[in-house]
């Protein structure tokens, strides 16, 4: 059995909820200091927006949405030690409205890497929990940049952050079962997408990440942001699955009992869906959000369970769990399976 040697995966992902109350307020109790902030309200329609410290608070990116970064004071205004400061805008903390944080933690602000030809402004590398904020400038030509995390990316969420000339770019999301020849967009239902110019058709290594010429991930002359994430036994699975169209449907094996999943169908149109242990604490699990789109809270979508070592599929649909179909995803732990230290070697339970 491989163990885990973070025994305490709160401190360095976790989900908060919380209720607007239309001004200012400060949400706390997240376990640790976040560096990156996922937000989306749930209540009725409004876009996900991505908030770090690389950045810096109030600079917000859209995650359905190509649209360049945008300052708003009135959304995440500052980080702090265990949450961060909200102000009144709707989108973050309307009155009486429901939202959800996913927040992660990597390295503070960051400093400059020197890995690659490409040398990034800022590198926030978390190597313990196998994440970092990468901030670069692209070249527009063939590049490579330092990632700062010790061991090769297993996905990659890239953003240009600046429309020149009007014209805004995709998201872009490298992952290892997709390869490092194609890319999937955060902002769209499109399937996998063939390209060189993405990646420059070359798989990370343990210290830098490739491009390609594509504006989307390296622009001459433009800000770029990459959200790097490694797998860490215990804590973090990236992987793939085949759907089989049935209610009783496949058990994709984690290694923890999941606290958040992200899942795509690489080889259709559907939309992106997440769920976590915080908005669905039992089974079966119901609620997903789309990172894509600004839709309210599906509520009752009754796609599978979170079980002590992974999770199953309960639902058929393209979405979900299509006959022959390949998805991708993305998860991270409430608890580890088994872990090194601190548990004297006894299993996480099931829900």
């Amino acid at each position: 059995m491989a163990y885990s040697t973070i025994t305490k995966p709160s401190d360095y992902f976790n989900t908060k909820l919380w209720t607007g109350n239309g001004g200012t307020q400060s949400i706390t109790g997240i376990g640790h200091t976040p560096d990156f902030v996922w937000i989306k309200k749930r209540t009725d329609a409004d876009g996900a927006r991505i908030f770090d410290t690389v950045r810096g608070a109030t600079k917000a990116i859209f995650t359905n949405s190509n649209a360049e970064e945008t300052t708003v004071t009135s959304e995440l205004s500052a980080f702090g030690s265990d949450g961060y400061t909200l102000g009144a805008s709707d989108a973050v903390n309307g009155n009486s409205k429901n939202y959800v944080g996913w927040n992660l933690k990597a390295n503070g602000t960051g400093s400059a890497n020197t890995d690659g030809s490409i040398n990034s402004t800022a590198t926030s590398a978390n190597t313990t929990a196998g994440f970092s904020i990468v901030k670069y400038t692209g070249t527009g030509a063939n590049a490579t940049v330092g990632h700062g995390l010790g061991v090769a990316p297993s996905m990659i969420l890239f953003k240009n952050l600046i429309s020149s000339g009007g014209s805004a770019e995709h998201w872009v999301v490298y992952h290892k079962d997709v390869g490092a020849t194609k890319g999937l967009y955060l902002n769209l239902t499109n399937a996998q997408d063939t390209s060189s110019a993405f990646f420059n058709n070359t798989t990370p290594t343990n210290s830098v990440f490739s491009l390609g010429n594509a504006d989307k991930t390296n622009k001459s002359g433009e800000a770029q942001i990459a959200y790097c994430f490694a797998e860490k036994t215990g804590y973090s699975k990236f992987g793939s699955y085949t759907g089989n169209g049935n209610a009783d449907g496949s058990f994709i094996y984690c290694g923890f009992k999941p606290a958040f999943v992200l899942v795509k169908c690489s080889s259709g149109t559907d939309r992106w869906f997440i769920s976590d242990n915080k908005r669905d604490p039992d089974n079966i699990v119901q609620a997903t959000l789309s990172p894509n789109d600004s839709a309210a809270e599906y509520a009752t979508q009754d796609w599978g369970d979170f079980l002590s070592n992974g999770f199953k599929l309960r639902r058929t649909g393209d979405v979900y769990n299509g006959s022959g179909r390949t998805y991708i995803f993305m998860a991270f732990a409430e608890n580890p399976l088994v872990a090194n230290s601190g548990t004297n070697g006894v299993p996480a339970t099931a829900r």
